[in-house]
């Protein structure tokens, strides 16, 4: 029948490391305001120990220099990695720089990938993917504006890109460009490298958000704008064929969303362990926390949430594994938008049972709000995953006969006397 859902006992163990290393030694880092640069440092030898474990970059093949795991043990992985902010950095697996070495590896030329993805595997070299335009609904990238003109042996990039992750210390960029305007809307764009020092390009500015509303030289995740002004390229630095942009981006997409929602299971758990440990101890009204009715709803509906969200999630990486991202686009879409509000539930819960301890920056409960926020929004925001649900749903029903509901009960009862009477014959004869 093939269905189990245990763990192998070398892969558990490979798990239980990972969470060891998570709560014992990444976690409190949080609790520091060190410069990035001192933070760098600090984590560098957590990454010779997940190096030497095997686990860096767990999510590329092995060719690639990863562990050839597939999803559904990488999402099982992603489950401890994703406690803290700082984990996916300590294990190789930090967006976007995951997401770009996947699609440099399956699409890049022996060349680009010397120059960009064996330095960004060996964490020496960070990147960027620059799709989002403030001009236009990047939910639909078939609007996209910024253009790379051909010109000579290379191109001509002009225009702006908006909040762009990991900008400002990134070495280079992949870069979604509209290079043939007049073609079909999903061949009308290329993706391209940008060099860090290409004459050309500039970082206008990081941008304030939710998750870090000043951002300054040691921020650990900023957002930017990028400029290009008549940045001219080579034509080697087109990563796969002209017009393949939509292709190439999706690449990224499907497994992502896999390890993100993994990613924000773990830090819904993480709240749901504060929640239950307040409920225990804080008193109001005679009684703890735990023994009030409202407080036992929020915990028993976020153990039953993230339950359901870890099972959804890993069938969708068991889908993937077995039949491949296309056939497994309603699951992907369904988690997406799903446990994104899952996060965000969980956490306010937490919070509330804190009170002002909780939006207190005493806890890491704000910081997780603030930055659970973004779920909804990157990799496509809820409504447009809702809308594929929808229509990949819809795809396997039809119209009913003479447009009469199959479960009109006058139809069917008498299509259940005719059927009782043709036994009763039956029974007779």
């Amino acid at each position: 029948m093939g269905w189990d859902f245990s763990t192998d006992a070398d892969f558990q163990g490979h798990l239980d490391w990972a969470r060891r290393l998570m709560i014992e030694e990444v976690e409190p880092l949080e609790t520091l305001d060190l410069s990035r640069e001192v933070l760098e440092r600090a984590l560098k030898p957590l990454q010779d120990k997940v190096k030497s474990r095997g686990l860096w970059a767990a999510h590329l093949d092995e060719k690639l220099g990863g562990q050839g795991f597939g999803q559904l043990k990488l999402g099982l992985l992603n489950q401890q990695v994703g406690r803290s902010d700082f984990g996916p950095f300590v294990f190789g697996s930090r967006a976007p720089d995951a997401g770009n070495a996947e699609i440099l590896g399956l699409n890049g030329t022996p060349e680009q990938k010397r120059r960009y993805l064996e330095p960004l595997l060996a964490g020496t070299y960070r990147s960027a993917f620059a799709m989002t335009e403030l001009g236009n609904a990047c939910s639909d990238p078939t609007l996209l504006e910024v253009r790379a003109e051909p010109d000579g042996d290379g191109y001509v990039l002009n225009g702006s890109k908006w909040f762009i992750t990991q900008a400002s210390t990134a070495d280079f960029f992949l870069v979604m460009v509209v290079t043939d305007p007049d073609a079909a809307p999903h061949r009308r764009a290329s993706i391209v490298l940008v060099d860090k020092d290409q004459a050309g390009y500039r970082i206008e500015r990081d941008i304030g958000s939710m998750h870090d509303p000043e951002p300054g030289p040691n921020s650990f995740e900023t957002h930017s704008v990028l400029t290009f002004e008549g940045c001219r390229i080579g034509a080697d630095q087109l990563l796969g064929e002209r017009g393949d942009g939509f292709v190439i981006a999706q690449q990224r997409l499907g497994p992502g969303r896999i390890h993100h929602c993994m990613r924000w299971i773990a830090q819904s758990e993480r709240a749901l362990d504060m929640m239950c440990e307040r409920a225990l101890y804080r008193k109001s009204h005679g009684r703890v926390l735990g023994e009030h009715q409202s407080v036992q709803n929020w915990i028993a509906d976020s153990a039953a949430e993230i339950h359901g969200a870890r099972l959804m999630t890993l069938h969708a990486a068991w889908r993937i594994d077995n039949e491949g991202s296309r056939a497994a686009r309603r699951e992907i879409g369904m988690i997406k938008y799903h446990i994104a509000k899952v996060l965000l539930d969980v956490i306010d819960r937490a919070l509330q049972a804190h009170g002002s301890l909780g939006y207190s920056t005493d806890m890491p409960l704000e910081s997780m709000y603030r930055t659970a926020r973004a779920a909804r929004i990157y990799d496509g925001p809820d409504e447009v995953h809702r809308a594929v649900v929808a229509r990949l749903t819809l795809a396997g029903y039809e119209v009913p006969v003479d447009g009469v509901p199959s479960e009109y009960v006058p139809r069917r009862r008498e299509v259940a006397r005719q059927r009782v009477a043709e036994l009763l014959d039956l029974a007779t004869t």
